[in-house]
């Protein structure tokens, strides 16, 4: 209320409000969106691991499987922009790991009578999703680690989603409560061209990133002097034409905002990996090359047919991805993020009796003389 205005009454989206945006969707948008789901879908499905069963010794089995945590909590932005994108990157990796249940939660938009934007309504109710609130920021991330009686908001055992820097905080705080994705936003990314590359399309990836807020992070880091040249002048010119050149120019103005010039390809792919990019773009000759070299990125984006904004939508890859240098331990959002390996350990008799001798061993060695007890017990009957 104090800062935005008011707040829907309930905060829970009704279920009619969610059919009523799918069917107001513009069917031009909704194409998109079928595309995009399809394009998800596919891609995520290849990602789930295969279940695998190792036989250590004879009679010896480890079994790995797959399982599906019980309940996620999925946020999607909503402040300056819309997001219905990150609603179906957020679901179909969710539902492609058998997560059963789905709570989403997107900010209020005052526009819209408190209530979640009507395209990420509509998007929910097209990919099944009825758990709906119109709860932003910081207190939605603990509203779902925590749960909220009030709202029949249970708790629970996952939470991913990009958001502002705020929210990123959030899922910090809570992540030994809850498993969290990555700390996902604000948007970052870097581009590492040498001079075959296209000034205007680095431009323009630079600019298209910077679009999302005032804290996005632009980066181009090159061996050729010229180009940053060129770049900046491009740049310069993109600003001044596009929609939200105010956003833009603060985002690009800012101090993580940069070009840094080196004298290598090799001295670029370091700076890279040290600053672990969230969208990684590689404008060079050779790019598949350099591509495989790196280490640390969310994403990678190679050659110049393919920008940031492809992965963004419909490369069919996932555009929540780690920042802030997370990508050095972090993966992108998928199915992963919502499974848990669980280990099945199955051992014949004669294959317990063909180690007994070590477990008792250590058992000894560690000073806890019952654990090899347990063993030998086995086989004094």
């Amino acid at each position: 209320m104090r800062f935005d205005g008011g707040y829907a009454e309930p905060l829970r989206v009704p279920v009619a409000e969610l059919s009523a945006a799918d069917a107001a969707l513009d069917p031009e948008l909704r194409e998109a969106i079928v595309n995009a789901i399809a394009r998800v879908r596919v891609g995520s499905r290849a990602q789930v691991p295969a279940p695998a069963v190792t036989e250590v010794a004879p009679g010896a089995f480890i079994e790995q499987h797959w399982v599906p945590v019980e309940r996620v909590g999925l946020y999607v932005p909503g402040g300056k922009a819309v997001y219905p994108s990150s609603v179906v990157m957020n679901v179909i990796a969710a539902q492609v790991a058998g997560v059963q249940s789905i709570a989403l939660v997107s900010p209020a938009q005052k526009e819209h009578g408190f209530s979640v934007h009507p395209t990420i309504a509509a998007v929910a109710n097209m990919l099944g999703v009825t758990e709906v609130y119109a709860i932003g920021g910081a207190g939605a991330i603990g509203a779902l680690a925590y749960g909220v009686p009030e709202l029949g908001l249970e708790p629970v055992s996952v939470i991913t989603g990009p958001g502002n820097a705020y929210v990123a905080a959030a899922k910090r705080v809570v992540s030994g409560i809850v498993g969290i994705d990555s700390e996902a936003g604000p948007t970052e990314i870097l581009i590492i061209a040498d001079n075959t590359a296209s000034p205007d399309l680095v431009a323009a990836d630079l600019v298209s990133q910077a679009e999302h807020d005032e804290l996005a992070s632009a980066v181009l880091v090159t061996d050729s002097v010229a180009l940053a040249a060129q770049v900046s002048a491009k740049v310069t010119s993109r600003v001044t034409t596009t929609r939200h050149r105010e956003r833009v120019t603060a985002a690009l103005m800012g101090e993580q905002s940069r070009i840094i010039i080196v004298d290598s390809i090799d001295d670029a792919i370091r700076v890279s990996d040290a600053y672990a990019p969230e969208h990684l773009e590689i404008h060079t000759r050779n790019a598949e090359i350099v591509a495989a070299r790196i280490r640390n990125a969310g994403a990678i984006f190679v050659g110049a047919d393919t920008p940031v904004s492809l992965g963004d939508y419909l490369a069919g890859s996932n555009h929540v991805l780690p920042t802030n240098g997370n990508a050095r331990h972090a993966a992108a959002l998928g199915p992963a993020t919502f499974l848990r390996p669980r280990q099945t350990v199955r051992y014949s008799r004669d294959a317990l009796r063909a180690v007994s001798h070590d477990i008792v061993t250590f058992a000894q060695a560690e000073n806890l003389p019952a654990h090899g007890d347990a063993v030998t017990a086995r086989f004094e009957r």
